[in-house]
């Protein structure tokens, strides 16, 4: 039990963290496995896959920002503006919904990225007057209106199809966490986004390419926003310009549940996973909940209990780090 003790005593806060976020999750769905009685059947779980990996999706562009130091608020505009788009351009192939939507969602980050690093504007400012611009772009292409997408060319398969009986809005979202887990931990350019989290000054004084690295991030978190849009409009049949309003809360809740300080310089794929899995799987709980009658919860508590979650999770991190920094 000792030995125990001294090993999480030696652990950081982050780590504390990504611990915690796992044993929470797993802790959730024992709870609701016993529960209730159709929790564990392969409608519920393959409804909730298909559905969330929307949301896991920007987490994990929000998570390379976060841990550069830097914050995107636009994703939730991107995806909006993206759905749109690929609704406008799913009749002509299916395809060119897919890459329309995500070209849109890199268009943002390009934008995002040259404000941050040629005009040196700060992240918070930039993504917030992107976010804007991307909303107001979807509500016009789409004339203040859902667009209907194409059911002829295959585009809605993308979002209510399976592969391999698994949704493949789930493996899209899969294969996605692999690539992100490969270039933080297996490719320069991971270490170097933690450098530059660690302190951007410094990471230029070390040779590292940081302007070059910051855009990199931006076009991944907007190209990710974009594919995100894109199964948003396949999924329900539309693209709809209004939709994305608190995905980013959404997505910077997930970062920091998993244990990515908002300072940047630390963070962890996995975690982030499982961030999102963790915030997604309270509000599939509130559902059955909302079922058996005990409580009755209406969708706008979704986003106090994320706002919640946030705080508290932000919290116990400055706590961690300032104890950190006394024993030190």
């Amino acid at each position: 039990m000792n030995a125990l003790l001294k090993a999480l005593a030696l652990r950081s806060p982050g780590d504390m963290a990504r611990l915690g976020v796992i044993l929470a999750l797993l802790g959730l769905i024992l709870f609701g496995a016993l529960r209730y009685d159709n929790f564990l059947s392969q409608y519920n779980i393959l409804s909730f896959l298909r559905y969330n990996s929307m949301f896991a999706l920007i987490a994990l562009g929000m998570a390379f920002v976060i841990m550069t130091g830097g914050i995107d608020l636009s994703v939730g505009g991107a995806a909006a503006m993206a759905s749109v788009i690929a609704a406008l351009l799913s009749p002509h192939h299916w395809a060119a919904g897919l890459f329309g939507g995500i070209a849109a969602g890199l268009a943002v980050g390009a934008l995002n990225g040259f404000i941050v690093t040629a005009m040196r504007i700060q992240p918070f400012i930039a993504t917030l007057a992107t976010m804007l611009a991307a909303y107001g772009t979807a509500l016009l292409l789409a004339g203040n209106q859902s667009v209907s997408v194409s059911y002829d060319s295959g585009f809605t398969e993308i979002g209510q199809g399976d592969f391999l009986g698994f949704p493949i809005p789930a493996w899209i979202g899969l294969l996605a966490y692999i690539a992100g887990w490969l270039v933080l931990e297996r490719l320069p350019i991971g270490r170097h986004m933690l450098a530059i989290g660690g302190g951007e000054a410094t990471a230029a004084l070390m040779g590292l390419k940081v302007r070059r690295t910051l855009i990199a991030v931006y076009l991944g978190s907007g190209a990710l926003a974009g594919l995100a849009g894109v199964i948003l409009a396949s999924q329900f049949g539309a693209g709809q310009p209004t939709e994305g309003v608190g995905w980013e809360l959404f997505a910077i809740a997930s970062v920091v549940v998993g244990g990515t300080l908002l300072t940047g310089g630390s963070g962890s794929v996995g975690a982030t996973l499982a961030g999102a899995l963790l915030l997604a799987m309270v509000f599939n709980i509130l559902n059955f909940e909302n079922g058996l009658g005990w409580i009755s919860l209406s969708a706008y508590w979704q986003s106090v209990i994320r706002g919640g979650f946030l705080l508290i999770v932000v919290v116990l991190q400055a706590r961690l780090m300032s104890r950190r920094e006394e024993k030190a």
